[in-house]
């Protein structure tokens, strides 16, 4: 009888592959997400499209991963404004303005606690499809234009000092970036530069009202998925968490310089390019 040796070569790296590809694709979604999660340009939609054209993330765990991973760029922002955060945090029982914006930041959030929770399970089940996606870049990219041709008047220039009936509106906003391709950083920093924020308070409050509205959904799924986690999938989250983090915190610094001086024009030319193409690719059959 023939004995048995150790593995081959090809069987060992048989077992290594999956692995191996599974890391490669946490790293291109971590990437995905840092980049797109706080630019106004869908990062739902972005990641809806590697997955469906680039055959990354598909499955159960990988829906439950890019939700997840949103962990680390909430810790970027965390990161970037831990000062001002925590300035707001230890005032907030002795200081009228930080209590102020506290219930502002809850105001804003609460409109999408309750749609989502009520709606969630419909909107995940008969919007979330790249035609879908590629048709709100369109469409988002345009409103992105046109606001940046509007003449405004900025009459606020802090995101800790809007009125609370601006941030309620903003908090109904953001529930449009249920539909995904429209963009939930776009939504809140247009409708606040529409009720009279300039571009940078706009973006900084879109920051601080992520931080509610991600660790929830963060929180919801981690509680469904924690059944189906087991050593490898925690180890392939860290890794999309530590790259989102990272890329987060590079993308949010340059994006609040850059949109200040220059605007969303090229915000606005990237989601028509990616949604046209992706119209284009849906329509060829990929």
């Amino acid at each position: 009888m023939r004995e048995k040796g150790p593995p081959s070569h090809h069987a060992a790296t048989r077992a290594i592959d999956p692995m191996f590809s599974d890391a490669i694709r946490a790293v291109i979604l971590g990437v995905v997400e840092g980049v797109t999660e706080f630019l106004p340009v869908s990062s739902t939609g972005h990641l809806l499209l590697a997955e469906r054209f680039f055959d990354l993330g598909q499955g159960d765990f990988w829906k439950s991963f890019a939700i997840l991973i949103q962990l680390g760029a909430i810790l970027a922002i965390l990161a970037i404004y831990f000062v001002k955060l925590w300035r707001i945090a230890i005032g907030m029982f002795t200081d009228s303005d930080a209590r102020r914006f506290v219930i502002g930041v809850l105001v804003a959030f609460l409109p999408a606690a309750v749609i989502g929770g009520l709606l969630g399970g419909y909107i995940k089940s008969y919007l979330f499809n790249p035609w879908v996606v590629c048709f709100s870049l369109i469409v988002g990219g345009a409103v992105l234009m046109w606001v940046d041709q509007l003449d405004l008047r900025p009459v606020y220039n802090d995101a800790t000092k809007l009125p609370l009936t601006t941030y309620l509106a903003i908090g109904f906003a953001q529930c449009l970036a249920m539909i995904p391709g429209v963009s939930r950083s776009g939504a809140t920093i247009v409708s606040a530069m529409l009720l009279g924020a300039d571009k940078r308070a706009s973006a900084e409050f879109s920051f601080f009202l992520a931080i509610p509205t991600m660790l929830g959904a963060f929180v919801y799924d981690l509680y469904k998925s924690h059944g189906q986690m087991n050593t490898d999938h925690a180890f392939i989250v860290a890794i999309g968490f530590v790259v989102s983090f990272i890329t987060a915190i590079i993308v949010v610094k340059a994006f609040l310089s850059y949109v200040t001086r220059n605007g969303f024009t090229f915000f606005a030319w990237w989601r028509v390019i990616v949604g046209t193409l992706g119209l284009i690719a849906l329509a060829l059959g990929f």
